[in-house]
């Protein structure tokens, strides 16, 4: 495993896995210290299981051993010690009455550790496919709705800078018709946390029938979404909660975003250097002159 956060991936496993399974992965979350310090026959009665579910637990969830979640465990808590976020010490959660100091270390830290998760476990083969159907398509097409919706539209700011013929759709019947018009010189990315927004995966689904090269970027890799997808990128997020809900989400999706410009730019170098050449000047004039005070 790339060196992060084992209890990350049992977050994102967690959705996934049903009874006994899910008992075991919210005991360790629920204390993952204790764990480290458990067999996992201990572990298997703790939940009310088995030696062998806790087993299969760890295989479920990717890891080859009990042996090789308890080494995970004890890394990760030891990088917590040592890190200056100091989210060992402050913990997930936001409450009503942390003081502001407190609620900027907790935010910082989970943007922090999302970007990090994220870049630590991208799929560069992934990346690279994505990145060389981009630059060659025809026309790219993104989806997204809510918060994936901005960032769809996002993507297409980056994308068309460089002079990729694309555009961000964060509305299904709009979304829906243009899918319905590409072809297999196309691209269509479909970008969902969960993968499961129907929004998204209904036109995503329809540019796979169209023939189109299709890009999955989602937490989940075995949701709706990565399942349609030829190619999927994985985005990772800690969570931190008031009451409830995931910061540093939008952050690891605007790293990939961010890596797969670059790569883009890169592999059109002539096209990106020419269209960002004619277009460098706009900004600088429609910029506000300051007037002198006397």
């Amino acid at each position: 495993m790339p060196p992060t956060d084992v209890t990350t991936l049992i977050r994102t496993e967690l959705p996934r896995l049903a009874g006994s399974l899910r008992k075991v992965g919210e005991l360790i979350l629920a204390d993952p210290a204790a764990v480290t310090h458990s067999s996992a026959a201990e572990l298997g009665r703790r939940t009310g299981t088995s030696q062998a579910t806790v087993t299969r637990f760890c295989r479920a969830i990717g890891l080859d051993s009990y042996q090789h979640l308890l080494i995970e465990l004890a890394q990760e808590r030891g990088r917590g010690e040592v890190s200056d976020w100091g989210s060992a010490e402050i913990g997930p959660d936001i409450s009503p009455d942390d003081d502001l100091e407190r609620v900027v270390t907790v935010v910082g830290s989970a943007d922090l550790r999302a970007v990090q998760q994220t870049i630590d476990r991208i799929d560069l083969d992934a990346l690279e496919r994505t990145a060389q159907a981009v630059a060659r398509a025809r026309r790219i097409d993104v989806y997204g709705v809510g918060g994936s919706g901005a960032v769809a539209l996002e993507t297409e700011v980056r994308l068309f800078r460089i002079g990729c013929s694309v555009r961000g759709w964060n509305e299904v019947h709009a979304a829906a018709t243009s899918a319905a018009l590409l072809t297999p010189a196309d691209v269509a990315i479909g970008i969902s946390r969960s993968g499961a927004t129907r929004e998204t995966v209904e036109p995503f689904e329809l540019a796979k029938e169209r023939g189109a090269t299709t890009v999955a970027i989602t937490a989940d890799p075995k949701s709706p979404l990565a399942r349609a997808a030829d190619v999927r990128l994985i985005s990772y997020t800690s969570e931190a909660s008031f009451p409830t809900g995931i910061i540093g989400a939008r952050h690891s999706v605007l790293v990939l975003i961010d890596c797969l410009y670059a790569r883009v730019a890169q592999l059109s170098y002539q096209r990106a250097s020419a269209s960002l050449a004619l277009t460098d000047h706009i900004a600088g004039q429609h910029a506000v002159k300051h007037r002198r005070t006397r």
